[in-house]
């Protein structure tokens, strides 16, 4: 199953859904910010990428978060950090089977759904 997980108001998550739907890809949509995020579903994301890659550093929860989590922000407490702060997680996040891709990007998505 495909699961696409975001903010529905995020501009690079409305295109990822079109995307999906004008490509016949059925999936769920998973928001954030009205379903929750879990320990268990960033550890699934961290086994396949980057924890670097997972982290929003262009948005405004990360200019806002204090300097010293900033700073100290590691692969052992990312993922405290990003459930305490969802809107830190780079969107959309896409998970099919053993993939996770991280932001949209049409020729990645082309190459795993055709």
């Amino acid at each position: 199953m495909v699961i696409l997980y975001g903010i529905k108001n995020c501009d690079s998550v409305k295109k990822a859904r079109v995307w999906l739907t004008e490509n016949n890809v059925q999936f769920k949509f998973h928001d954030f910010r009205s379903d929750g995020l879990t320990e268990s579903i960033i550890d699934n994301w961290l086994k396949r990428t980057e924890w670097e890659l997972l982290l929003n550093r262009r948005g405004l929860t990360w200019r806002n978060l204090d300097a010293s989590v900033k700073e100290t922000i590691n692969h052992a407490n990312v993922i405290d950090v990003l459930l305490e702060h969802p809107t830190l997680i780079k969107r959309p996040v896409l998970n099919y089977e053993e993939i996770v891709t991280i932001g949209f990007n049409s020729d990645i998505y082309e190459g795993i759904f055709n």
